[in-house]
């Protein structure tokens, strides 16, 4: 039922059967509904959007996804820290961080998952590596699939805003901010006398290393070490053995997965790092720390800054005193 229109101040009077029999009626209320759905055409449209991948494949959605199969650990990570973590519904075999994704269903290696796995939990979107080789498999079944792969602290500022804007969450630039804050409060935590600290970092036994481009080199240069893969080779280069005994790096930083092959390395006994104990040996679970290009980059900063101040520092502080003793006892002769 509507109302008649009254003039001002007096009392508005029914019409009779308008909101039934009233051709007048009966247009308003088409008029109502049509703005109504106009409205709800309007809100839907304001909410999609798209998202351009690490293969430059852009991707739409109408609302921010709720169910998420990750394949590449730092991703997984990544959605944790900006407060997400209950939509992953799925996660490659090395995802472990934080401990409650332990408990969701594993899908496979991030390169070569289990295809049908992944469709059983009905994602609505797949976050994976730009070298997984399942992207065009799981598009093909009609899944959103986006590609990520950091390598860099550019990158890993880059993908933390996009996975904050596939998400729907304000905060993703907060989280960079706090990473690049710890970072440079641990180069800011050594001794000068670690400058150009001749650095090896070797990422896994292949053997694999962090060269200046990674993300891990571009930390080791904010902490003021050098290191001893230079950018022409590439962010993670497999390396010929022979190449750091060459190099005779000051720091050897290496994980517990590496020490037993390190040994049966030719040369490597006579190198300067290991007569001089200079070599940090990284848990399992540190090294996972460090080779992730995530949320955790700033705690891989302090573990990089702390092997730095233990065996870079005490040595570099021995080798001045030794310089300073043995220059005032020259000065001391006759």
């Amino acid at each position: 039922m509507t109302h008649s229109m009254a003039p001002q101040g007096k009392r508005l009077v029914p019409i009779q059967g308008a909101g039934s029999t009233s051709a007048c009626g009966l247009a308003m209320m088409r008029l109502r509904r049509g703005l109504a759905a106009g409205v709800l055409l309007c809100i839907g449209v304001a909410h999609a959007f798209e998202v351009t991948d690490d293969r430059g494949i852009s991707v739409s959605f109408v609302q921010p996804p709720q169910r998420i199969v990750s394949l590449l650990p730092s991703l997984t990570e990544t959605v944790c820290e900006l407060g997400a973590c209950a939509r992953l519904v799925g996660v490659d075999r090395y995802s472990d961080f934080p401990a409650s994704v332990k408990q969701l269903p594993q899908v496979g290696g991030g390169l070569d998952p289990n295809i049908e796995a992944i469709v059983a939990l009905k994602p609505d979107l797949v976050l994976m590596a730009t070298s997984s080789r399942a992207g065009e498999r799981l598009r093909s079944l009609g899944l959103k699939v986006l590609a990520l792969e950091p390598k860099t602290h550019a990158d890993v500022k880059r993908v933390l805003d996009k996975v904050g804007q596939v998400l729907g969450v304000s905060d993703a630039a907060r989280v960079w901010r706090v990473i690049d804050a710890a970072m440079q409060a641990a180069a800011q935590s050594l001794p000068k006398s670690v400058g150009n600290t001749r650095v090896y970092f070797e990422v896994n036994p292949g053997p694999y290393g962090a060269g200046e481009v990674s993300f891990i080199g571009e930390t080791l240069t904010r902490l003021g070490a050098k290191n001893i893969i230079p950018a022409k080779l590439g962010p993670f280069p497999k390396l010929n053995p022979e190449f750091i005994v060459r190099a005779n790096p000051d720091v050897i930083m290496i994980g517990q997965r590496s020490l037993e092959s390190m040994g049966q390395r030719p040369g490597w006994a006579g190198m300067r790092a290991m007569r001089e104990q200079r070599l940090c040996v990284f848990t399992t679970a540190q090294s996972d720390t460090l080779v992730r290009p995530g949320p955790r980059m700033a705690e891989g900063a302090r573990l990089m800054a702390q092997c730095l101040a233990d065996k870079a520092g005490a040595s570099v502080r021995a080798g001045a005193t030794a310089t300073a003793t043995a220059v005032s006892v020259e000065s001391r002769k006759p």
